[in-house]
């Protein structure tokens, strides 16, 4: 079994995870700061809309932003040498943007079930808002942001149609797992597919057994 799709994969989304843990934490704080509810459900809608949308579209969106044609895109090539579309970076791009969601919805919901009490009570013994955040509100939110983690890791894993729009599906290169099973399928490789299938499936258990745990972890510390 060819394990360069493996590897591809888990690169990926152990890169794109560390991306969409730190952005997504900190969009989640950032919208619960702002007193604006205007600015914040409009804030809330750009950051949640990649969960609804088809993945063709998002890989759509991304080739107008990094195609070699593209201001942005061209930008990088002619400066700064990088050449985003089908290079192994735009699988990263294409699997942070579709799992951000996931972290950031997960992060607001863990960030909103801290006691507002022991906040106050921080406030009042003279705490910043950044040791507060960080000594207390992102201590006890911790499980419910790394079961997000772990969430976001699986989707990206998992990604396809946008990874197919902007990376292709290069051998050795951006030929992620889910890519890997559809060529095999399409070759009529069905023994291959089916290595790849069974390795997806263990990560995808791994991963809920994961997840399971940081769910029932959070109970206990909310309790």
């Amino acid at each position: 079994m060819e394990i360069s799709p493996i590897l591809i994969s888990l690169k990926t989304a152990i890169v794109a995870t560390i991306f969409t843990f730190v952005f997504g934490v900190f969009a989640a704080k950032l919208v619960l700061d702002i007193k604006s509810e205007r600015i914040k459900a409009v804030l809330d809608t750009v950051f949640t809309i990649p969960l609804v949308l088809p993945p063709t579209v998002i890989g759509f969106l991304l080739l107008l932003i990094f195609g070699v044609k593209r201001p942005i895109g061209r930008f990088l090539l002619e400066f700064m040498g990088v050449r985003i579309v089908f290079s192994w970076q735009a699988t990263v791009i294409a699997a942070f943007v579709i799992a951000f969601p996931l972290m950031y919805r997960t992060a607001i919901g863990a960030f909103e079930q801290v006691d507002e009490n022991l906040i106050m009570a921080a406030r009042t013994l003279g705490m910043s808002e950044a040791k507060i955040f960080f000594k207390i509100i992102l201590p006890l939110a911790s499980p419910g942001i790394l079961g997000g983690a772990i969430l976001s890791f699986a989707r990206a894993l998992g990604e396809f149609g946008a990874t197919a729009m902007i990376a292709g599906n290069i051998e050795n290169k951006t030929r992620t797992l889910p890519l890997a099973i559809y060529s095999e399928v399409s070759a009529g490789n069905m023994k291959q597919a089916t290595y790849y299938v069974v390795v997806v499936l263990a990560i995808s258990f791994i991963v809920m057994l994961l997840m399971n745990y940081f769910a029932r972890k959070q109970i206990v510390k909310d309790k």
